[in-house]
């Protein structure tokens, strides 16, 4: 498995994964949201692998949302906030 990511614009982000099927995402992550989560402690493009890593952990790559918010994440996965945090101390 692969991610891909890459920074189309500020804050705007298009993630490739290839697994078995190949997905395209584009994921929208605010300032305000990357500094409420990471306290800048990682890059933007780390907390995007994060949290992509975390998403394949509950679903596959295909079942993934094509666009969204990275906030959305925790509305659908309630532990998503902790686990990330986790991982960033």
């Amino acid at each position: 498995m692969s991610i891909f990511i890459k920074e189309v614009l500020e804050n705007k982000f298009e993630v490739t994964i290839k697994k078995i099927s190949v997905t395209k995402h584009t994921i929208l992550l605010s300032d305000e949201f990357y500094e409420f989560l990471s306290n800048k402690k990682i890059s933007k493009i780390k907390l995007l692998k994060y949290s992509i890593k975390f998403l394949l952990k509950k679903e596959s790559n295909t079942s993934i949302l094509p666009i969204f918010k990275l906030e959305i994440i925790s509305e659908y996965f309630p532990d998503y906030e902790s686990e990330i945090r986790k991982l960033i101390k």
